[in-house]
């Protein structure tokens, strides 16, 4: 049997050919190489390169585009099941080993989407996938009966919520609010510390990537936030007393006494 005999015609079999699209768009192996296009529904999807070729996903409901049980994704259909299996037995809901891992197979979907939209700068778009993620985690915490498949899911936890508390405090630095930002680091790293607690199995904290991240992460925060004039002048008096310029130094004093009165 001759190939084209085999469903498509030379022609159609050329159109699905995506050669033209790789040649020109180079993979790099030492980043994320991702991009927003319009789709041929007039819907943008994020195209990912990878070293054999391209991924492409939609960046609404579920990146592969379908609609389990008629749902925007298989989370929303076993909350909604819960809702109502709750509502009309006395029963207890459980989440067998085949819901479990249909619903690890959309949280790896949905990993693969919020890691390229972080580093597209998509901050909105990776708060809503990793709260869709961490969800389906409490979800399997509540419903499953196997410790193997809670655990599974858990040790996922600390990552998401680092990628999670990073988009959020992006979206903070957006808008210059830089105490903002540190105070969702800080809160994100006391929530790693909470979770690597309540499990055995986890490593420990001083031993927690994700948590080592953060904190590398606020650091740099720290480095690069602007100033204030207090700062500037407290900053100078120091050095000023340093260098025995105590002339300089008491009109430095002065104009810091200065302004803790004009706070009140």
């Amino acid at each position: 049997m001759v190939w084209w005999r085999k469903g498509l015609r030379r022609g159609e079999e050329q159109m699905q050919d995506i050669s033209r699209i790789l040649n020109n768009w180079e993979f790099n192996a030492e980043d994320i190489c991702a991009r927003k296009i319009v789709g041929q529904d007039g819907r943008e999807k994020l195209q990912v390169r990878v070293d054999l070729g391209m991924l492409q996903m939609d960046l609404d409901g579920r990146p592969d585009g379908t609609r389990p049980h008629g749902k925007t994704s298989l989370l929303h259909h076993f909350q909604k099941k819960i809702r109502k299996h709750e509502a009309g037995s006395q029963d207890a809901f459980v989440l067998v080993d085949e819901d479990c891992d249909r619903l690890g197979q959309e949280s790896l979907q949905y990993y693969h989407r919020y890691v390229c939209l972080l580093r597209l700068g998509d901050y909105d778009r990776v708060i809503e996938d990793t709260l869709h993620n961490l969800a389906i985690f409490d979800l399997v915490s509540a419903y499953s009966t196997s410790d193997e498949q809670k655990l599974l899911f858990e040790q996922y936890r600390p990552y998401v919520t680092m990628i999670n508390t990073r988009a959020r405090g992006e979206l903070r630095l957006l808008e210059e609010d830089y105490d903002g930002a540190l105070d969702i680091v800080n809160t994100g790293i006391r929530e790693i510390e909470d979770m690597l607690e309540a499990f055995e199995e986890f490593e420990s904290a001083d031993e927690s990537g994700e948590i080592y991240a953060l904190q590398t992460w606020r650091d740099e925060i720290g480095r690069n936030r602007p100033i204030t004039l207090k700062q500037r002048l407290a900053q100078q008096l120091q050095e000023a007393i340093a260098e025995e310029k105590y002339e300089r130094a008491a009109t430095l004093r002065d104009r810091l006494d200065g302004l803790e009165k004009n706070r009140f």
